[in-house]
């Protein structure tokens, strides 16, 4: 065996505001904020390798073996600490669908599963490993809470973690053992209180700082004051877009499927309307709720209020886990009928809602909304998110060449859930982009007619690139 090495995502003491804020709102069953990170593998693991791999990983990863510890009374930031209990067995199951059944029945379990609230006693995440795909293949599925990575830190992960060779690796570097030691709740009181008294000195000399330079700096620092108070006041403003009554239905429920799309295809359509793979993808979705709105008899609105998450991940930040990321909103322009036009408006809307001052409004509030009782928390989350009715992710793949327990992973997919009527999130692998199609059947309620007119929008899209392929829907 090799000498130990430096393991994946290192164990921190505290979740930060941010984690805290969704970790909190989990109390509400409504607002609940897991992800599921699925992959397709050319065939069934060996169980044995499987479960090898997996106590493998958990060392290499020391956050899958952590547990979430409260101050008493929630009087400070949630930490992490070391499960005692912790057994690999209660994580990890298998399940093989029905005989003769494919992509409908996959998702259907996928849903139950993606659902179905944590443990919050335990280490927040659950594996099922689906077999009884045609020809022979398999479905992985990892399911987190949010407050432990957002989706960029997760294809870090399961970068890291997976083999780049089908045959088993015996001598492949072991990490060290996990030094985070067990706390209690008053143990995490404590160390609440040493940070607090930690962070007086620098917040001090933040706040001197910036009284030098608005000195020597006045009308410099009047104007940067000024630019920041007015994006405030856009960012915080109710969801933009006249918004859909068709759409405003909630549940707790989820309904998942996939749209497979040819990436190199539609990247090139991207290019040939002068926008990006991102406003194209923007593009279709608007396109494919235009579509469903029509099918059903109702005009479409001008817009919907959209959401989508924007990456604060510095280059020194790429390989951590954790959250670093922004949410920003723009009315998407759903009534544009023309692909090219539409690709053009979404352009000049990301590009604005980046630019905002204040887009991690929620990081710097987030210290204050931490401190909240849940129930507080709710009311005041609860609506920016539950208005949306689009919330739409994008992100970057890790490409071909991997393996888990022997099975090639041949594609990567994922969910998540964030209160709106759909939440959409586009991960390529190689030539394919795999579009994960998540949304809650209140507020969508002709789902098979929801999903072409889905596919029907990147149709659109693809034909602005004569010769492409066609897009596949998946269940």
């Amino acid at each position: 065996m090799s000498d130990a090495i430096d393991p994946v995502w290192p164990t921190t003491a505290g979740m930060n505001p941010f984690e805290s804020v969704m970790w909190r709102l989990d109390a509400a069953p409504m607002l609940r904020v897991p992800t599921l990170s699925c992959e397709e593998l050319d065939s069934v693991p060996d169980w044995d390798r499987f479960l090898a791999a997996h106590e493998w990983a958990v060392r290499m990863a020391p956050q899958f073996r952590l547990k979430v510890v409260e101050p008493p009374f929630g009087l400070g930031t949630p930490r992490w600490t070391v499960d005692p209990h912790f057994d690999l067995s209660f994580h990890i199951r298998r399940q093989r669908l029905p005989e003769g059944g494919g992509w409908p029945e996959l998702f259907e379990a996928l849903s139950q599963f993606f659902t179905t609230p944590l443990d919050r006693s335990r280490p927040l995440w659950e594996i099922v490993l689906y077999s009884g795909l045609p020809e022979g293949r398999a479905v992985y599925a990892l399911k987190m809470h949010h407050s432990m990575g957002d989706g960029f830190a997760v294809m870090h992960l399961l970068s890291r973690l997976h083999s780049r060779t089908r045959e088993p690796s015996p001598d492949k570097p072991s990490p060290g053992e996990l030094p985070a030691p067990e706390l209690n709740e008053i143990d995490a009181l404590r160390r609440q209180l040493l940070d607090d008294a930690s962070i007086v000195p620098s917040v001090a000399t933040k706040l001197g700082s910036a009284a030098l330079r608005t000195v020597t700096n006045p009308v410099g620092g009047l104007k940067a004051t000024a630019r920041y108070a007015a994006s405030l006041k856009r960012v915080v403003a109710p969801p933009v877009g006249s918004g859909s009554e068709l759409l405003a239905g909630r549940s707790m429920s989820m309904r998942l499927s996939l749209i497979d799309v040819p990436f190199s295809d539609f990247r090139a359509a991207a290019k040939a309307a002068g926008g990006s793979v991102n406003d194209a993808y923007l593009a279709a979705l608007y396109g494919g709720y235009r579509r469903y709105h029509e099918a059903m008899g109702v005009e479409p609105p001008e817009s919907i209020p959209t959401g989508f998450p924007i990456s604060l991940r510095t280059a020194d930040e790429a390989a951590s886990g954790g959250n670093r990321i922004a949410a920003a909103r723009i009315p998407g322009p759903v009534a544009e009928a023309d692909p090219v036009q539409r690709i053009a408006r979404i352009r000049e809307l990301t590009q604005a809602a980046r630019n905002e001052p204040a887009v991690d409004v929620m990081g710097v509030a987030s210290p204050a909304l931490a401190r909240l009782p849940a129930p507080v928390l709710a009311a005041a989350v609860g609506p920016l998110t539950a208005r949306l009715q689009l919330m739409a992710s994008n992100v970057p793949g890790i490409g071909r060449g991997h393996y888990l327990a022997g099975a090639e992973v041949l594609r990567f997919f994922g969910y998540g859930r964030s209160g709106a009527a759909a939440l959409i999130t586009f991960i390529t692998s190689g030539d394919l982009a795999s579009v994960g199609v998540g949304f809650d059947p209140a507020a969508i309620t002709e789902p098979k007619l929801f999903l072409e007119c889905l596919v029907e929008g990147f149709v659109e899209i693809l034909d602005l690139h004569p010769g492409s392929g066609k897009p596949v829907l998946r269940g």
